[in-house]
């Protein structure tokens, strides 16, 4: 039984990412310290922050709208990553290793979307 939302294996996958999201961006450009760099750390916390949000919510409903937020952060979060390699601040092999992370944790909300809709129906 869960007891937090601490429990939860997307949660704490997302705080992972986050983490990994941190230490990568802390390798661009001074210059960027407002633009890019804030970006990624933005869109990375508000994936953990968005299912912690949700779980302390009083309805299904609005936990699923939360999480579907936190979708669309993570999909923030793998375009910046993105452009940053374009951009030659992180190498390929990092970007790869991200995208592939975040491929897996959006499975992860995804599988808890489903479930939870279907709990609503």
């Amino acid at each position: 039984m869960l007891k937090s939302y601490r429990d939860l294996l997307v949660w704490q996958k997302a705080m992972e990412l986050a983490t990994k999201s941190y230490k990568l961006s802390s390798q661009f450009p001074r210059t960027e310290i407002y633009g890019l760099t804030s970006q990624i750390r933005r869109a990375s916390v508000s994936v953990p922050c968005n299912i912690a949000e949700g779980y302390g919510r009083s309805s299904r409903k609005e936990y699923l709208q939360f999480l579907f937020i936190a979708q669309g952060s993570l999909k923030e979060l793998e375009t910046q990553a993105i452009l940053a390699h374009q951009l030659s601040f992180v190498s390929q092999e990092s970007t790869c290793e991200l995208l592939s992370e975040s491929e897996t944790l959006g499975k992860m909300l995804g599988a808890l979307i489903r479930s939870l809709k279907a709990k609503l129906a």
